[in-house]
C-alpha cells in the first residue's frame, strides 16, 4: 500500500510542477469520472475509448503550430472530436449503419490520420507524448484550461441533470414527449470531447479513457443509486490521482500510466470483494441454492 511520506509533501513544497501536477490530476478526476458514469449508463462505454483516439488528428495539428501547449492541442482535438462525432451521428442517421458502427469507421480513420501526420511531420517522441502524455508537463495555461472544463462539466450537470438522466435511461422516450433529446445528446458529445480534449497533456489519447472509465464502472460495483455512483466513481478518480502520482514521484515512473494502473487495482479488488463483485455474487447464489 501507497503511504504518502514526508519526501512527497517536501516535493510538493518545493517544485510548482508537482503542485501543478496534483491540481491538474485532481481537476481531471472531478470532471471525467460523472462522464464515465454517464458513457457507462448509457451503454456506450467503448463509445470513449474511440472518442478518446478521434481527436488525435486535431491535437498532432495542434501539436505541429504550437509544440506541447494544451490551448494548441485543445483547440485542435476539440474541432476533430466534434467533427468525427457530428459526422458519424449523421451517417448513422442517413444510411443503414448504427451509430456504434459509423463512429468506429469515423475514429480509425482520424486515428491513422493522427498517427501518420506525427510520424511525417514530428517524431517518435512527439507520437509517445500524444498517445501516453505527462502530467507533470502541466504548465499554468494548461492547468486554467483543465479546471474551466472541470468547472464547465459540473456546471452542465447541475443545470441538466433531469434531463440527462431522462435521456440516459430512454431517450426516445424524452425526445417524443420532450423535443429535447438531440439537445442532451449533443450537450453530452460536446462535455465528453471537451474532457478527452483537457486529459490530453495528463493523460494522452491511450490513457485519458482510464481516468473515465475505469472509476465509472468501480462505482458500479459498490453503489446502485445514481447520486451514489457520481460520489464513489468521484472518490476512486480521486484516489488514483493521488495515489498514481505517489507512485509515480517514489518509483520513478510515467505519471498517466501510473495512475490508470491504479486505478485499474481498485477496479480489480472491487471486482472481488465490492457488494456487486464476485465474490458477493457468489454467496448470494449459495444462500440462494440452499433456500
Amino acid at each position: 500500500m501507497l503511504i504518502p511520506d514526508i519526501e512527497l509533501f517536501n516535493a510538493l513544497g518545493e517544485f510548482a510542477f508537482m503542485r501543478r501536477a496534483l491540481v491538474g490530476s485532481l481537476a481531471l478526476a472531478v470532471g471525467c469520472a460523472p462522464v464515465g458514469v454517464l458513457l457507462l449508463l448509457r451503454r456506450m462505454s467503448l463509445f470513449g475509448d474511440a472518442l478518446s483516439h478521434a481527436v488525435l488528428p486535431g491535437a498532432a495539428i495542434g501539436f505541429l503550430l504550437g509544440g506541447l501547449s494544451l490551448p494548441w492541442l485543445a483547440g485542435g482535438g476539440l474541432v476533430a472530436g466534434l467533427l468525427v462525432a457530428l459526422a458519424a451521428g449523421f451517417a448513422a442517421r442517413k444510411t443503414r449503419l448504427n451509430e456504434d458502427a459509423s463512429f468506429a469507421g469515423f475514429y480509425l480513420l482520424a486515428l491513422a490520420i493522427g498517427v501518420l501526420i506525427v510520424s511525417k511531420w514530428g517524431s517518435s517522441v512527439d507520437l509517445i507524448h500524444l498517445l501516453f502524455g505527462s502530467v507533470l508537463a502541466i504548465d499554468d495555461p494548461s492547468l486554467l484550461i483543465v479546471s474551466s472544463v472541470a468547472s464547465i462539466t459540473l456546471i452542465w450537470l447541475a443545470l441538466e441533470y433531469r434531463g440527462i438522466v431522462l435521456e440516459c435511461a430512454d431517450s426516445g422516450f424524452i425526445a417524443a414527449t420532450t423535443g429535447n433529446g438531440a439537445r442532451f445528446h449533443i450537450g453530452f458529445v460536446i462535455i465528453a470531447v471537451l474532457n478527452f480534449v483537457a486529459a490530453f497533456q495528463a493523460m494522452g489519447t491511450l490513457m485519458a479513457v482510464g481516468l473515465m472509465m475505469l472509476p465509472a464502472a468501480t462505482a458500479r460495483l459498490w453503489a446502485e443509486r445514481l447520486s451514489m455512483l457520481f460520489v464513489a466513481a468521484w472518490i476512486v478518480a480521486l484516489a488514483s490521482c493521488l495515489f498514481g502520482l505517489m507512485a509515480s514521484y517514489q518509483w520513478d515512473l510515467p505519471s498517466g500510466p501510473a495512475i490508470v494502473l491504479v486505478a485499474g487495482g481498485l477496479y480489480c479488488f472491487s471486482l472481488v470483494f465490492a457488494p456487486f463483485g464476485l465474490w458477493a455474487q457468489r454467496r448470494k447464489a449459495r444462500r440462494h441454492h440452499a433456500i
